[in-house]
């Protein structure tokens, strides 16, 4: 017995995977345990090193850090998902003198890191004359690489689509970009949703870059808090406790994303084809999705 991606593990086969699994959770948990019994062992759970937790100044400034990360974050993400369409449809063009140099800049894009791309905002431009806020650097780098990363992305999702969708569009009348903006487009966002999120994840943790060019977000002031000597230079809890409001934003982003996921699934299967209406636009794209699935199905049986 077999499905489409992989053969289906015999009894055998069974019995090691859950072998391996066993001795994996040992293993980290193994870790995590040796882990907590270093900082027990180093006092950093001792009150002195969480001492400095008890002003409201220090909240108060987690608080702004968290609100600065996610002002970049907002701006990014925003910009970076504009940049990956318009990346996307270019790569995706009929014409050569167009595909290719979206291409070209695509592939350099992804290529570069952020860090390097945060430098040469930062720290280039002013050999130029130009200066930058650390802010925009961030934000600017962020949308430079992530919305290259998303470009492919959706490039992915619309050329994975069954070519009679496309084909069925242009039966009906619609041009190219009629049939990319309300056949191809809709279902592989649907289709992709679960990596754009990701990669949106990915962008909210690569905030934390920020701080190597002086933005103050979360690791920015967990650093500066460290290094006070006054409170007894808490890095280690201050890197957890940033560590632990990371993880708070991307559970809710997770949250957030997987809602508009679902959404967008029930939006998708709640076709009503009307049939006494067959000119109108959106019926004739339920028509075409409703032909693609037919095709899937047939293809598969």
């Amino acid at each position: 017995m077999s499905s489409v991606l992989y053969d289906v593990p015999g009894p055998r086969a069974i019995a090691r995977n859950r072998v391996l699994s066993v001795l994996t959770i040992l293993v980290v948990a193994a870790l995590v345990g040796l882990l907590l019994w270093r900082l027990f062992d180093t006092g950093q759970f001792t009150a002195e090193k969480w001492a400095a937790f008890t002003y409201t100044n220090v909240w108060l400034s987690f608080g702004q850090a968290t609100i600065a990360t996610l002002s970049a974050f907002a701006a990014a993400a925003v910009g970076a998902l504009v940049l990956g369409f318009v990346l996307a449809i270019g790569r995706m063009s009929e014409h050569a003198w167009i595909r290719w140099p979206f291409t070209a800049i695509v592939e350099v894009l992804r290529a570069v890191p952020v860090l390097i791309f945060m430098f040469l905002l930062y720290y280039g431009l002013p050999v130029l004359g130009i200066r930058m806020e650390p802010y925009w650097a961030v934000v600017i780098a962020l949308i430079a690489y992530n919305g290259s990363v998303l470009a492919e992305v959706i490039r992915a999702g619309v050329e994975s689509l069954p070519r009679g969708q496309s084909e069925a569009g242009y039966a009906i009348g619609l041009r190219k970009a009629g049939v990319m903006r309300l056949v191809l487009l809709p279902q592989a966002i649907r289709a992709m949703m679960p990596v754009i999120i990701a990669q949106l994840v990915v962008t909210l943790k690569d905030t934390a870059l920020g701080f190597i060019i002086t933005y103050p977000e979360l690791l920015f002031y967990a650093k500066y808090l460290g290094s006070q000597s006054d409170v007894g230079s808490p890095i280690v809890q201050a890197t957890i406790v940033a560590g632990l409001i990371y993880i708070v934003l991307c559970l809710i982003l997770s949250a957030i994303a997987t809602a508009v996921e679902k959404r967008l699934r029930r939006s998708g299967k709640g076709v009503v084809i009307a049939a006494d209406q067959p000119t109108q636009e959106v019926t004739d794209t339920e028509l075409i999705v409703a032909q693609g699935e037919r095709e899937s199905r047939s293809g598969r049986a």
